[in-house]
């Protein structure tokens, strides 16, 4: 059984067993999570199925009204059957209410109205959905079970972000975790919008283009491990996509970058968006195109976000460097303060004519005993009444040995 997990602190030291015995807890709560999650997926299978399953019956309903493929020619005959049971009921009231037919003859016709008007309740009120096919024996179960689990870590995700930000946020410092857990509070919640918008703008919008285009030469049918796999991967690359600001803003606040410098780099922005919307999962131009808006309003909103924040450190660091002003001003004022109450010094003043002693160097060697030994023979000699002027009639004074 693991052990309870504690919270820790930065200033915790832990040997590298408790490390392991933390990350093997929290392991365990994320299994927990991930089966408990799952579980209910698995119970509600066909709400999952039906909600994943409906851009591609919704989109392509009008092709299905219009007669064409599979579906459409089904539903052009329930169309002419519904329209032959509403004229025979119609007859059939017409005959019953006919007073020249025998009673055995109206009680034969309206068996036949019951029957008619029951037939016509029967027929589908809107064109058949377009539903994924199945050609395997075990597919129907094996993807049954893939959208349980999709959906079931989609579910799970903010749980399991949670344990992960648990295990390394002790880590940082108390600086670092004012940067770094914005920015992980907001991956959880960027992700469910992407997934949210993908679902109900990019993906509806794919499917209309892919089912729609050209269909009167194919008889279009999708099968359904394919059409998962294209709608989970659309979600979760939009989902992705979503994350742009939260890198955006932590290399700002660290310091690699700046907003002037994004600014600046607008351009390279718009290809650098368009590239990375061409290698993301969906071959159509809509999914491509949307994908590219979607990209480039992420980096400029992420600029409107990293220009409030970089401001509000900036006033943040101007306050507190107001407030030091004012702690050094108030110090300097105390100093002063102190230095008027401190007493006048008693005695008497150093002699300041008195001679200095020069220290007596007896380490030299022989090159600076040669040198200091030219330099006094090369002194000139001063006159003999310690007086000498310049060429501009400066008095000179040889130095004496307090000058030394």
């Amino acid at each position: 059984m693991p052990k309870v997990i504690k919270p820790i602190g930065h200033d915790e030291r832990l040997s590298l067993t408790d490390h392991l015995d933390e990350l093997r807890s929290r392991l365990v709560i994320m299994a927990i999570t991930l089966v408990v999650s799952f579980v209910v997926c698995a119970w509600q299978n066909q709400a999952l199925l039906d909600f994943i399953g409906k851009p591609l019956a919704t989109q392509t309903e009008t092709r299905t009204k219009e007669g064409k493929g599979l579906l459409g020619q089904a539903y052009i005959a329930e169309e002419g059957v519904r329209a032959l049971r509403v004229d025979q009921i119609a007859t059939l009231k017409t005959l019953i209410a006919d007073k020249q037919v025998s009673a055995p003859t109206r009680a034969t016709f309206t068996t036949q109205l019951a029957a008619a008007q029951k037939a016509l309740q029967a027929l589908p009120k809107s064109p058949p959905a377009n539903k994924p096919i199945t050609i395997g024996i075990g597919e129907p179960f094996t993807q049954t079970i893939t959208i349980a689990a999709y959906f079931a870590l989609l579910f799970a995700l903010p749980l399991l972000l949670y344990q992960l930000y648990a295990f390394v946020l002790p880590a940082f410092s108390p600086e670092e975790k004012k940067v770094a857990l914005p920015l992980m509070s907001m991956v959880p919640v960027l992700f469910i919008a992407g997934v949210a918008f993908g679902y109900f703008v990019v993906l509806p919008a794919a499917t209309r283009f892919l089912q729609n285009f050209n269909s009167d030469q194919f008889n279009v049918l999708v099968q359904a491990k394919d059409y998962y796999k294209f709608a989970i991967l659309t979600l979760a690359s939009i989902g992705l996509v979503f994350q742009l600001p939260v890198g955006l803003l932590a290399v700002t606040r660290m310091g690699i970058v700046h907003v002037k410098q994004l600014r600046e780099w607008r351009r390279y922005a718009i290809v650098a968006t368009a590239v990375l919307a061409m290698v993301l999962p969906g071959t159509d131009p809509v999914s491509m195109i949307l994908e590219f808006l979607i990209l480039y309003a992420l980096y400029e909103l992420s600029l409107v976000m990293a220009f409030f924040m970089d401001r509000g450190k900036e006033q943040r660091q101007r306050s507190s460097r107001w407030d030091l002003d004012d702690d050094d001003e108030d110090d300097d004022d105390d100093s002063d303060d102190d230095d008027d109450d401190d007493p006048e010094p008693s005695g008497t003043p150093p002699d300041l004519s008195a001679p200095v002693p020069v220290p007596i160097v007896d380490d030299l060697d022989d090159d600076e005993e040669e040198w200091l030994l030219e330099d006094t023979r090369d002194a000139e000699p001063w006159p003999e009444d310690d007086e000498a002027e310049d060429g501009a009639g400066h008095v000179l004074t040889p130095p004496r040995d307090q000058d030394v």
